[in-house]
């Protein structure tokens, strides 16, 4: 019998310790230069409904220039917003979405940033964290 328990023991304590690796987490600031700010409005062109971060991909036109830029913007984790009643078809394509004070990534050449989308009325886009979920 207390050979059972041993093996049980070590078992669970195996499991315990592959599900820290499961729910380990990068920071924000390990990828995003927060302090490096941008704001735009701009039109979802496509939403990247995968893990372990869903993508939304917001075109950008500069008035100016009317030079295009999509930004790709970093969301929660597919199953989380699935969990929270979210679906990826709340935020249609050629929404226009905007993005105050996102934090750009630290790598030059890409065009992910970390930030709240909201809608024109203001309500978050897809439940984004500090908001009010889009429904």
């Amino acid at each position: 019998m207390k050979r059972y328990s041993a093996i049980a023991l070590l078992v669970g304590a195996g499991l315990m310790l592959a599900s820290i690796t499961a729910v380990a987490h990068h920071s924000v600031a390990a990828e995003f230069d927060t302090t490096k700010k941008v704001t735009f409005t701009g039109t979802v062109k496509k939403i990247d409904w995968m893990n372990p971060h869903i993508y939304t991909h917001v075109e950008v036109k500069d008035a100016t220039t009317g030079k295009t830029t999509v930004y790709r913007v970093e969301g929660g984790a597919p199953n989380a917003l699935f969990r929270q009643g979210i679906r990826q078809e709340q935020l249609p394509i050629g929404t226009i979405v905007t993005c105050t004070n996102c934090s750009r990534s630290k790598s030059a050449d890409s065009m992910n940033v970390n930030g709240q989308l909201k809608l024109q009325d203001g309500r978050a886009a897809l439940g984004a964290p500090g908001g009010p979920d889009y429904k």
